[in-house]
């Protein structure tokens, strides 16, 4: 299956976990759990008595032996970052939990929570994205953060409701903030104290729709939807701006291909390209969230579309076998050194490469939904 080629493709090419995402050491970060989770659930989908995909399941747990020791300490983490980024990586700990009952895990897991209760917050309580980011929102954030502080409230909190109405309000904050009344879609980030130069000095927001911030919030809330009851008040209202967010998005899915731009709102602009980070993050979120009703089956096309579009335009296979997904905006982000201004002429010209983690993990996701 595609889905376990890619993953024993990217195994071959990371032997050792200090070179993922480009890295010369080891390190705790989002892309590194982004794709561990990936490369577990296609050992889930696909491990049986016709495929032996044991491989993969040793891999992705060997990530977490490299970076939590025996008491419980994760690699190089520092609470004080108020990083939701290193939130991420934590949602492959409830599973190896269970799995082993192995309280090292546990005690990582508390390490996260504990950030999550001191996270600092903009004056609606919406959680900053970092510490060195004060007093901003980013769409990002909600995946790094919100499907763990809802399964953590699921499994091991006495009151759990208070943690869910706490993840819908991160939802609807971060999408009140962020709207961009043009398309119908939402912008990257959003300054409270507007004192950002990317930030617009009435709004807040930052200047476009950029392809990967709208994916990683479209999988926050299908993701954080597994972990929130039916009748948790507000659960009505996400799944309503999935709804809206696939309605607008059909309006921008290249013709041809199937696939999406990395600047949505500039999409035909000269400079704009086909985008393999945001292509399969939305074709994921769509085909689970048809797949789990939030969605009318009719969308389902989108998906499929997208899906076949990167098998035919963006897959390469080489001599031996190894298979790499070409055209990933390597990275992307607001504010910081050297600056990121939000301009369109910025995240065009962000660095563009195979096989990263943020369109090679959720092309793996994608593969599974579509049973490949």
């Amino acid at each position: 299956p595609m889905a376990v080629r890619m993953s024993r493709s990217e195994m071959l090419r990371h032997p050792d976990y200090k070179t993922i995402d480009g890295n010369t050491k080891l390190k705790w970060n989002y892309t590194h759990g982004l794709l561990c989770q990936a490369i577990f659930a296609a050992y889930d989908y696909y491990h049986g008595d016709t495929l032996d995909c044991s491989d993969l399941y040793t891999y992705a747990k060997g990530y977490y032996e490299a970076t939590i020791n025996s008491q419980g300490t994760i690699y190089n983490y520092k609470e004080s970052n108020y990083s939701l980024d290193h939130v991420n990586p934590g949602k492959n700990l409830f599973r190896l939990y269970e799995e082993t009952g192995d309280a090292r895990y546990l005690t990582a897991m508390k390490t996260l929570r504990k950030q999550l209760k001191n996270q600092p917050r903009t004056s609606d309580d919406g959680f900053w994205h970092k510490q060195n980011y004060p007093y901003q929102m980013w769409l990002d954030g909600l995946y790094m953060g919100t499907p763990y502080y809802a399964r953590y409230a699921r499994d091991f909190e006495d009151d759990p409701a208070v943690s869910y109405a706490d993840v819908i309000k991160q939802f609807n904050l971060v999408a009140q903030h962020t709207l961009d009344d043009h398309s119908g879609l939402y912008r990257h980030g959003w300054d409270e104290k507007r004192a950002q130069i990317w930030a617009d000095k009435t709004t807040g927001q930052s200047q476009h729709v950029w392809g990967r911030a709208l994916g990683w919030y479209m999988m926050a809330i299908v993701d954080a939807l597994d972990y929130l009851p039916q009748d948790q008040p507000g659960r009505d209202k996400i799944i309503t701006i999935l709804q809206g967010i696939v309605k607008n998005l059909a309006k921008y899915q290249d013709p041809q291909t199937g696939a999406w731009c990395q600047v949505i709102d500039q999409t035909g602009r000269e400079g704009n390209y086909l985008e393999m980070s945001c292509t399969p993050m939305y074709a994921y979120a769509i085909a689970k969230g048809v797949r789990k009703g939030y969605l009318d089956p009719s969308t389902l096309e989108m998906a499929k579309k997208a899906y076949q579009g990167i098998l035919d335009n963006f897959i390469k296979v080489d001599e031996k076998g190894l298979v790499s997904l070409t055209r990933v905006c390597g990275v992307a982000g607001l504010g910081g050194k050297p600056y990121r201004d939000g301009s369109f002429e910025y995240y065009i010209n962000e660095v563009i490469r195979d096989n990263d983690p943020k369109g090679v993990a959720p092309f793996i996701m994608l593969c599974i939904e579509m049973n490949d």
